[in-house]
């Protein structure tokens, strides 16, 4: 009897069943693209297919878009006339409620001055413009901004640009405008930059050739994934083979015994051959 070896494709589906891995589901999308809008502004927010938009803000908590405050389209948003009290956080929530994208804040002002700044977290190293917006400006209006309540810059034709943000940037930005007023403050994330995979190679040795970071990740997690796949053949070898021993000794046992005539027969002839 040979021990029962364990399927490969029931191993590697209880493995990768044992990370727990989780798809990230994809992050709401706001047009226009900004964080902050003057009162009565049409905004637009959009889901990815099977998923809902729900906010919390003073009005309620967990609340869907067709729960009064915007229209709904699919999966997507509509809000013609966004007011003051619908300052919040909104996120995509999918329909059964078990996962959620990341929440963006979302800011309405009332008085006349926005400050225009990325809705989503920043990739790190990337340069990020601010702009400073008056409700009714013939022109572009110098600024002043701000980041954590301290002021950091001037933007004389209202603009301000970061250059090549790192995790010190993060923080709550505003802006002023003389004459006009201040924006509500909006914070900015950073997040942190993947390593660039045409940068990320083995130096190679004389007479070598350089091999990829991608290429030799998944080849040492095939022979990770490999090893303990032969890990758990050898277990299950290990733990059938006394069985197996068993299995043999008590049939061998079970074989019934000579009989006496057959060895006076073997005797006899042997005698026979003698004598000859």
């Amino acid at each position: 009897m040979r021990p029962t070896s364990l399927p490969a494709s029931l191993f590697l589906a209880s493995l990768l069943s044992s990370t727990g891995v989780k798809v990230s589901p994809a992050a709401l999308t706001v047009s226009p693209s900004r964080s902050q809008f003057f009162k009565d502004e049409s905004v637009t927010l959009i889901c990815e297919v099977g998923w809902t938009v729900r906010r919390n803000t003073t009005k309620g908590t967990r609340t869907e878009c067709k729960d009064g405050w915007g229209t709904t389209d699919g999966s997507t948003c509509n809000i013609p006339y966004i007011l003051q009290h619908d300052t919040g956080l909104y996120w995509c929530e999918s329909m059964s409620g078990s996962s959620s994208s990341s929440s963006i804040q979302l800011s309405v002002s009332g008085g006349s001055v926005i400050l225009q700044s990325p809705v989503l977290p920043v990739m790190e190293g990337d340069d990020v413009t601010l702009s400073c917006r008056a409700k009714n400006p013939t022109h572009n209006l110098p600024a002043a901004f701000y980041k954590d309540g301290s002021f950091i810059g001037d933007g004389p034709s209202g603009h301000m640009t970061l250059l090549h943000v790192s995790s010190s940037d993060e923080g709550l930005y505003k802006c002023n405008v003389k004459g006009h007023g201040e924006s509500p403050s909006s914070r900015i994330s950073v997040k942190e930059k993947l390593t660039n995979i045409s940068d990320s190679t083995v130096t190679p040795g004389p007479g070598s050739s350089s091999v990829s970071l991608p290429v030799l990740l998944p080849s040492a997690s095939l022979c990770v994934l490999f090893f303990l796949f032969l890990l758990v053949q050898l277990v299950v070898y290990l733990y059938s083979k006394p069985k197996v021993m068993k299995e043999e000794e008590e049939r061998m046992t079970s074989l019934p015994e000579t009989s006496g005539c057959s060895r006076g027969n073997r005797r006899k002839a042997n005698q026979e051959q003698e004598m000859l």
